[in-house]
């Protein structure tokens, strides 16, 4: 069975480094450890959580394989040529090798495109401009039991509008190692060179060593393929988690949104889309009016070959229509996923911890906060366990410090529902980790939380409060 929260990483992390990286594109090297956050600006003046021409650019690959279409097929990449071409017409920003190929294109095949490719490489000199990298993050998940289909798709793809070798065999090694990412859970790029042509590989092994070497910001040509690919491998192999890898890469300056989409294509399938904080969830969003909600859906259908996942039957479960208050905090109710089709008259705000079809009646899609746990024990359903309780109940936190009434809930608000609602109630609201579960868990007629969210609570400290100043001048640039 294909890990869903690595799957949809690859997206989620490839859309959260672009937006994440786009207000600081074409800035200088930034300091360790200074602030980066998803601030907008820039030189296309970006909206906060917005990303750029990398993500739109591998939407149409992801839509074509969530619709069940195969990247080995002539008609679906014309099909995805012909929507670069209808996006680049109105884009805030396109790649100008990416600008110039789509103005050749004669009609939306993958002749044209390629025909076109080649006459820009011809006319220049040179394609191996980073813009087929970017996008490459979805190419995997046609293909994640079949690495060769993998690598000729990932080329095939690369070649409609990058005629170079080098953006070819980018594409191949970073999206064979999303695969292996996303399958194995294994964080390797090396394996990938068996796909290249013989003569190629002792100079792509002697990069990726560079890379290992080196950080970021010592790769200043990182608009070419190779140093944006050698950043961002830099910044996975220096990073110890998602959001670590993510400000490495805009740290590293220039091409700041293209090198962390890249990361965040690898470092999303490795980490999961469970390691992406809940601020960064509300804000994304970009072309064509999508946001956090689809590039987590999109890739599901993708793995599935089109076919949709079939809905979960709550009513399976039993009682679902739960509902308390907090004990603590009168503007957060308590309950399960029953309540949603009937929302208590207050609530403008949702915080789910299980999986739900779209954003509730009445609720903004910005203020429907949608949590990856799994109420299981085992270690591995849940493998960012502590900070995903956190980042949930983060998120309660700052919908309540905007004046918003939340309903969190889970199922049947057993477990999961309890569990981040006492994490709430010790980071933000000071109650001690044995009070505020004992007081939450029975506010709830089946309050019952499971044997490791219990640990994790509990072992949470003063050192786990969050004053809500501080916060905030942390994520603030």
């Amino acid at each position: 069975m294909v890990n869903m929260d690595r799957a949809a990483g690859a997206l989620v992390g490839m859309a959260s480094g672009d937006a994440l990286g786009a207000g600081y594109e074409f800035g200088g090297p930034l300091p360790d450890g200074a602030v980066v956050d998803m601030i907008g600006g820039g030189a296309f003046n970006w909206d906060r959580g917005e990303w750029t021409d990398d993500t739109s650019m591998a939407v149409p690959i992801l839509r074509e394989l969530a619709a069940g279409e195969g990247l080995d097929d002539e008609a679906t990449l014309g099909r995805i040529a012909g929507e670069w071409q209808t996006w680049a017409a109105t884009a805030k920003d396109v790649g100008s090798q990416t600008r110039q190929v789509m103005s050749l294109m004669s009609e939306h095949t993958e002749v044209a495109a390629r025909q076109a490719a080649l006459a820009v490489h011809t006319r220049s000199g040179r394609s191996g401009g980073n813009g087929s990298l970017m996008r490459t993050a979805p190419v995997a998940l046609g293909y994640l039991d079949d690495p060769e289909g993998l690598a000729l798709a990932a080329r095939r793809i690369s070649d409609l509008t990058h005629f170079d070798e080098d953006a070819g065999d980018a594409c191949v090694l970073w999206s064979l190692a999303i695969r292996a990412a996303i399958v194995e859970g294994r964080l390797v790029i090396r394996e990938g060179l068996e796909f290249l042509r013989p003569e190629r590989r002792a100079r792509w092994a002697a990069l990726l060593d560079e890379a290992e070497r080196e950080h970021p910001r010592d790769f200043e040509n990182n608009g070419w393929v190779v140093e944006a690919l050698q950043g961002a491998w830099s910044a996975i192999t220096n990073g110890d988690s998602l959001v670590d890898v993510l400000e490495r890469a805009v740290r590293g300056g220039r091409d700041t949104d293209t090198v962390a989409a890249i990361a965040g294509g690898l470092a999303g399938a490795f980490y999961g889309v469970s390691a992406v904080p809940t601020r960064w969830q509300r804000e994304l969003h970009g072309w064509p009016g999508l946001r956090y909600a689809d590039l987590v859906e999109l890739p599901t259908l993708a793995v599935r070959g089109g076919v949709p996942t079939a809905a979960i039957d709550y009513t399976s479960y039993g009682d679902i229509t739960s509902l308390a208050r907090h004990p603590f905090d009168e503007g957060v109710w308590l309950g399960g996923v029953g309540i949603l089709s009937s929302l208590p008259s207050d609530v403008d705000a949702v915080v789910s911890l299980c999986r739900v079809a779209g954003t509730p009646s009445g609720i903004s899609p910005a203020d429907h906060v949608q949590v990856w746990l799994i109420d299981q024990v085992q270690p591995s359903a849940n493998p960012h366990l502590d900070f995903v309780l956190a980042e949930a109940a983060d998120a309660v936190a700052a919908l309540r410090a905007e004046g918003k009434t939340v309903l969190l809930h889970c199922a049947q608000g057993m477990s999961r529902t309890p569990a981040v609602g006492a994490v709430y109630a010790v980071r933000h609201l000071g109650v001690s980790p044995v009070d505020a579960l004992a007081a939450v868990e029975g506010a709830l007629p089946l309050g019952n939380v499971n044997a490791a969210f219990r640990a994790a609570v509990l072992g949470l400290s003063i050192a786990d409060t969050v004053d809500d100043r501080v916060r905030g001048d942390r994520e603030e640039p």
